[in-house]
């Protein structure tokens, strides 16, 4: 009886598949024509069974959504009018009905931010206003701002709101603080991908082949940390001269009395008016120190530091720099950190001191070839002091040009810039002539001074 009981519901079940089956052939026969053509771009030729399967089973498969985003996408760029108008409708559809059907597949800021690229891109003939593709951008940054990850995105949603500043539709505050927010929320996607790609670095480094996928992964971010980069100068450049000192002090004298105790306006404030050298006015120094008293971290510590060495108190502020240093817990951070300090010992010409905050620069991101820069530059810079006759000082310059082609190694953005570093020092060194006179082919060289080290001369 329960074997029977099994086969009866075995046959319903094959019935209902089956009849299932026939009443989505159509469907399935539209999706394979939809996938096929698009496969081979001929988008215009997608869409007549892109359509005819999306109305009639929209929930029959992701690509109905992935692939349609495609084609429309095609259709925008290739159409004007009112047709082109309804294909940008049709994609906001698209968009909403992908989220609805197959949400594990989309994020919502990442959704919110490519409908704020759309009008953007099609702002004129949308009508809309500068506020409307700001509010746009806005509901992606209050909505999902972990998924607001989209470079351009970031970018004209800032320059938005300089427009409305400029169209005296914002208040100059709305400027900066969205200079902020955008600032951060970049340095958290660089730290989110400097991560990743330091694994892959220090992988590599070990002596292991990347897999396809991981090489992949590899190039990726390091292209999407080469365009963020871009991109936060072109913030910069935007903003203009509009964070100059003569707005800032008086914004800043104003709103003081009133944020004195608020750790993220302190913050902010004194990070712009150090930024952009306002650091003379009397103001920041009383921004430093609450900014200090309120809330004490690493960068407060940092920025008293700045004021010490302001007032030629170099002793005290290395004391600060250090405290800095050693409280500051993000491995991102300290690493960016680290590099600060070391440019700021290098400006003074304090080599030792700055090579050895390049290599923790080094330690805590492999991926960024700075420091090796930096380094090889204060090699060159040195050699006329390490060495005991002129063949052994400009021997130093080879051993610039090893550390400044670490620097491409490491970051493929800065292959060309490292090896044009490497050319320059090469240049300056003993020449194969001057290596045959001196009969020291193949030979060590022992570095003195505060570089130490050795290099070995080139074989003839």
């Amino acid at each position: 009886m329960k074997t029977r009981i099994i086969l009866i519901l075995a046959a319903l079940f094959l019935t209902a598949n089956f009849g299932f089956a026939q009443q989505d052939e159509e469907c399935m026969l539209n999706l394979t024509l939809m996938s096929d053509f698009v496969k081979s771009k001929k988008y215009d030729e997608a869409y007549e069974p892109w359509m005819k399967v999306r109305n009639k089973c929209p929930k029959f498969s992701y690509a109905i959504y992935a692939y349609g985003d495609k084609i429309l996408n095609h259709k925008i760029d290739n159409s004007s009018g009112q047709e082109k108008l309804d294909f940008i409708t049709d994609l906001m559809v698209v968009w909403d009905k992908g989220m609805e059907y197959f949400p594990s597949k989309y994020d919502l800021g990442d959704v919110l931010s490519d409908k704020g690229l759309l009008m953007y891109d099609n702002q004129k003939e949308l009508g809309l206003t500068d506020k409307q593709v700001y509010d746009a951008f806005d509901k992606a940054y209050t909505q999902d701002l972990k998924n607001f990850t989209s470079a351009k995105g970031l970018y004209v949603y800032f320059t938005k709101v300089v427009d409305l500043n400029k169209a005296e539709q914002a208040p100059i505050q709305d400027v900066f603080n969205k200079y902020d927010d955008v600032s951060e929320q970049l340095e958290t996607i660089n730290a989110n991908y400097t991560i990743k790609l330091n694994k892959l670095i220090e992988k590599e480094e070990a002596g292991t082949v990347l897999t396809k996928k991981e090489g992949k992964y590899k190039t990726f971010y390091q292209k999407s940390l080469e365009a963020n980069g871009k991109i936060s100068g072109s913030l910069d450049t935007y903003l203009g001269q509009l964070a100059n000192c003569e707005n800032l002090i008086p914004l800043y004298q104003k709103d003081f009395p009133t944020y004195k105790n608020d750790a993220v306006w302190l913050k902010r404030a004194v990070s712009r008016m150090y930024n952009k050298e306002c650091t003379d006015d009397p103001l920041y120094i009383e921004l430093v120190k609450a900014y200090d008293a309120t809330a004490p971290s690493a960068d407060t510590k940092y920025f008293v530091a700045t004021i010490l060495y302001k007032q030629g108190k170099n002793k005290e502020g290395d004391d600060y720099i250090k405290q800095a240093y050693e409280l500051e817990t993000d491995v991102f951070k300290k690493g960016r950190l680290a590099k600060k300090i070391a440019h700021g010992y290098k400006k003074r010409g304090s080599y030792g001191a700055a090579r050895q905050y390049y290599r923790e620069a080094l330690k805590l991101n492999p991926s960024d070839g700075t420091p090796h820069l930096q380094i090889a530059s204060m090699y060159a810079k040195s050699a006329n002091s390490c060495g005991d006759t002129n063949f052994n000082k400009r021997a130093v310059f080879w051993y610039a040009a090893q550390e400044a082609l670490k620097a491409g190694r490491v970051d493929a953005s800065m292959k060309s810039s490292a090896q044009q570093a490497a050319n320059s020092y090469n240049a300056n060194a003993p020449t194969k002539s001057e290596i045959f006179q001196a009969g020291n082919a193949g030979t060590t060289i022992s570095i003195g001074c505060w570089i130490g080290g050795s290099v070995q001369v080139p074989n003839l």
